[in-house]
């Protein structure tokens, strides 16, 4: 988990209530890659927009089109921790190789990375912690990379306490 509390996002639980909305995730899934703003959007705006304010539109766009590729859904962990469940021994080196890259990103660059990982947890039925990955976008520039550094604790960490 990051160092701070995690609050529950009226948006996330917006999405989770509706997470068996066929409709609503196809919408949602048409901004995958795409800017606020950009045509490929209008379709999420009934969605989306009771929730923006300008601190967080990026990150309800971002958030909305990724759990509309994987609404899976769990109330623990963080990405590190839910990207190491994948490979615990880490025995395929473009898992950590992968997430390593994706710890050095800034955020305007972050996306698609982070749609690749959220794709790989898809493939291996792996739930993601919603309202902690809204919560980390939120802080992901951050100067002090706290967001960074607990996702790299869950991750490395799991390595450490099973090899001792």
């Amino acid at each position: 988990m990051s160092n701070f509390e995690t609050k529950k996002q009226p948006f996330i639980t917006y999405l989770l209530r509706n997470a068996e909305n066929r409709a609503m995730l196809a919408a949602l899934r048409r901004g995958l890659g795409a800017e606020p703003g950009d045509p490929e959007t209008a379709a999420m705006l009934p969605h989306v927009v009771p929730f923006v304010q300008d601190w967080n539109e990026r990150d309800i766009y971002t958030i909305a089109s990724l759990f509309a590729l994987h609404p899976a859904s769990t109330a623990t962990g963080n990405i590190g921790h839910h990207v190491r469940a994948l490979d615990p021994k880490l025995e395929n080196d473009a898992t950590e190789r992968r997430f390593a890259q994706l710890l050095r990103m800034r955020r305007e660059t972050l996306e698609p990375r982070l749609r690749q990982q959220i794709s790989i947890l898809k493939s291996k039925d792996t739930p993601v912690n919603w309202h902690q990955l809204f919560a980390d976008l939120r802080n992901w520039d951050h100067p002090k990379h706290f967001v960074q550094r607990a996702w790299a604790r869950s991750f490395w960490r799991a390595a450490k306490s099973k090899s001792t």
